[in-house]
């Protein structure tokens, strides 16, 4: 059994840790003073940089995931990310970039969409892209940068991503859905991907427009 000595000793201690935190928090000797941002393009890393310039200054010690991922929600470009305190004066920020697989078009409008679904931005000239393209009714609502499309065109992108780079006849050109089917239309014919675990490939290049 510990003795009354020994309790009070461990109590100190772990006083005495407490508080050595605490004042660490509140110390500049770890506040941030660099920021190294890793992944993604130069372009998302040099939009994570000014977003996470507020950190700067900040100690390491009260840098969260919390904060950081509220600041990058903003930077459409980023899918996730992980980060570290490099201590004494280092937070390190590593991005994994949104992947672009289909353009959304809607009247002359045009929306660059990842293949989680997430509109990353209007496109000003969308037949510079040779990503494959989703039509939307002009009375639907218009998506938003930042945010994911409704279904059922969210299901468009989502199935877009995986055959983007596929060596299918002619590359996907079109992706058709309405709520109760899905097609890519290829150069070649068409996928019908309603059921994704059995796509099936058809010679008819029509269905869908």
């Amino acid at each position: 059994m510990p003795t009354g000595r020994s309790l009070l000793i461990a109590i100190a201690i772990a006083a005495l840790a407490a508080g050595s935190y605490l004042a660490a928090r509140e110390t500049s000797l770890f506040a941030v003073r660099t920021l190294d941002v890793r992944g993604g393009t130069p372009a998302i890393r040099a939009q994570v940089r000014a977003a996470l310039q507020p950190e700067l200054g900040k100690s390491l010690l009260k840098v969260g995931g919390g904060d950081i991922g509220r600041r990058l929600g903003a930077v459409t470009g980023v899918r996730s990310f992980h980060f570290d305190r490099r201590f004494p004066s280092t937070l390190e920020v590593v991005v994994t970039a949104e992947w672009p697989v289909l353009v959304v078009r809607q009247g002359p409008a045009a929306y660059l969409v990842s293949a989680s679904g997430r509109v990353l931005r209007t496109l000003a000239h969308p037949r510079l892209s040779g990503l494959p393209r989703l039509w939307l009714p002009t009375k639907a609502t218009p998506p938003r940068v930042g945010e994911e499309l409704p279904m059922p065109p969210l299901a468009g992108a989502v199935a877009a991503g995986p055959v983007a780079s596929a060596p299918l006849p002619g590359g996907v050109k079109t992706v058709v859905s309405d709520g109760k089917q899905l097609s890519l239309v290829l150069g070649g014919g068409y996928v019908d991907v309603s059921v994704p675990e059995r796509p099936v490939l058809s010679s008819n290049s029509q269905v869908g427009g």
